[in-house]
């Protein structure tokens, strides 16, 4: 479990929120929307209402204390980039902050964000690659070059066993993990059958992924 402050409760810092509180972790939610912090007090262990670009309010919530701290300020980049400057001053061990264009992504780097996240190009990027492919089922981009995708059995597999298709000598993937009926087996062997009711998680570079399942 973390401590963990969650700055900004827009629809994305609202999900953050909530997802968080599903892994159990202590949250602390800011946001100068009174309505919006009286809507999240289910989901967090305390929430206020202030200005995050108000060093006197910073102050008051002990920055150091949380183990990661996202700014996920929408609509507002400059608050955003203020808020995440003032925090990492303040001694923020881990700042994870919310950009929408590359370039806010460039200048959140530069003033004390640890991570960016950009929502909208990831969600476009995932939808484009699972909805434009008939394989996948999955898609998470580990960064600029690998990938993991969760696959269906091709069609030309299915009854091999997968020392039988090689794939990382054949293909410079590795198969992470099986699943079938809801189950996940991780311990995938050279003798492990594939038949058409089953998918499979796969590791490689995002170009090899693309030439190994059609993407």
């Amino acid at each position: 479990m973390k401590t963990v402050l969650l700055i900004g409760l827009g629809r994305f810092g609202t999900n953050v929120a909530m997802k968080l509180n599903d892994l159990d972790h202590e949250v602390m939610a800011v946001d100068c929307n009174e309505e919006r912090v009286d809507n999240i007090l289910p989901f967090v262990t305390n929430a206020q209402i202030g200005d995050s670009t108000n060093e006197a309010f910073l102050e008051t919530l002990d920055i150091q204390n949380y183990d990661v701290c996202f700014v996920a300020i929408a609509h507002n980049f400059q608050s955003s980039l203020e808020t995440t400057s003032l925090i990492k001053e303040m001694g923020a061990k881990f700042v994870v902050a919310r950009a929408e264009s590359d370039i806010q992504r460039k200048f959140l780097l530069r003033n004390g964000a640890d991570a960016v996240v950009y929502p909208e190009a990831q969600m476009a990027r995932w939808a484009a690659i699972r909805y434009s492919a008939d394989h996948i089922l999955d898609y998470i981009e580990l960064d600029e070059g690998h990938s993991i995708v969760e696959v269906s059995i091709p069609q030309n597999w299915a009854g091999k066993t997968l020392g039988q298709i090689d794939v990382r000598q054949k293909h410079g993937v590795n198969i992470l993990a099986l699943k079938r009926g809801g189950q996940m087996y991780m311990s995938v062997k050279a003798d492990t059958v594939l038949t058409t009711d089953c998918t499979l998680l796969v590791l490689g570079e995002t170009l090899a992924l693309q030439r190994t399942f059609d993407i």
